[in-house]
């Protein structure tokens, strides 16, 4: 009979017989996001972890079943570092976006994050409670929670990769950064990509590079009020049809039903 696949968050910490041990996956957790905040995912290994506990390699198989089962538990423990506890303004796509932005800012603080190969429910306790935040900021759109899983899972894909961008974008040097754009002008100045030229002549010349957040924040909110202004105008429409009352805004700044 084929043994049946359980989690880290399933798995006892501790077997019911033997002696207290010696140390705990927070322990294991804290040592690995140390190791990886210094010297990237490479540098997290069963052996290395270990070493910094001062333990044998093999006396870790008693919290984790492997390697993916420490990943899971850096990923959920620096996800708590999002701030959850920010009250909801009731706008679905600025409150998606403040938390975009407070979840790019842990991806920031931990650069080897983003690296972390995706997984559609690689999702501890801390991750379901961001998940959780995330729907309860679309509770008021008409949309089918497995339209709003993907929209959360898109939104979540889309912070990983500004966050790689800006982290790879501060490391490269500005000699770099000037002879490809440099390259870029020439290619479109030569005729063959007409689309690219006139899209590059709406950019003025003299402006200032634009800050990575700002783009994020405009980028971000295009793409997500593309995903749930539909859902948001089917239902007003909906309510209309039925009789039922609209949320207006009154003259005042408040809203009445």
């Amino acid at each position: 009979m084929a043994q049946e696949s359980v989690t880290v968050w399933t798995r006892a910490e501790r077997g019911a017989r033997g002696p207290l041990p010696a140390h705990s996956r927070a322990d294991l957790t804290a040592v690995a996001v140390e190791l990886a905040d210094r010297g990237g995912l490479s540098a997290v290994s069963m052996r290395q972890v270990a070493k910094e506990l001062g333990t044998g390699q093999a006396s870790l198989y008693r919290y984790v079943s492997g390697r993916e089962d420490l990943l899971d538990l850096m990923a959920d423990a620096v996800t708590g570092e999002i701030d959850l506890d920010v009250p909801l303004h009731g706008d679905p796509v600025a409150d998606l976006v403040a938390l975009a932005t407070r979840a790019k800012a842990v991806q920031l603080r931990h650069p080897w994050l983003p690296d972390i190969p995706p997984e559609p429910l690689r999702l501890g306790p801390r991750s379901v409670d961001y998940l959780e935040y995330a729907l309860r900021a679309m509770a008021s759109v008409r949309l089918p929670g497995r339209t709003k899983m993907e929209i959360v899972a898109l939104m979540s894909a889309l912070v990983a990769q500004f966050a790689r961008a800006e982290i790879q974008g501060g490391r490269a040097t500005t000699d770099r950064q000037a002879a490809q754009a440099a390259y870029l002008n020439q290619t479109a100045s030569q005729g063959d990509h007409p689309h690219v030229a006139a899209a590059m002549a709406d950019q003025p010349g003299a402006a200032p590079a634009e800050e990575p957040q700002e783009l994020f924040e405009r980028t971000m909110h295009r793409v997500l009020t593309g995903l749930l202004v539909d859902g948001i105008a089917a239902a007003v429409v909906e309510d209309v049809a039925t009789g039922e009352d609209v949320e207006t805004e009154s003259e005042g700044g408040g809203h009445t039903r």
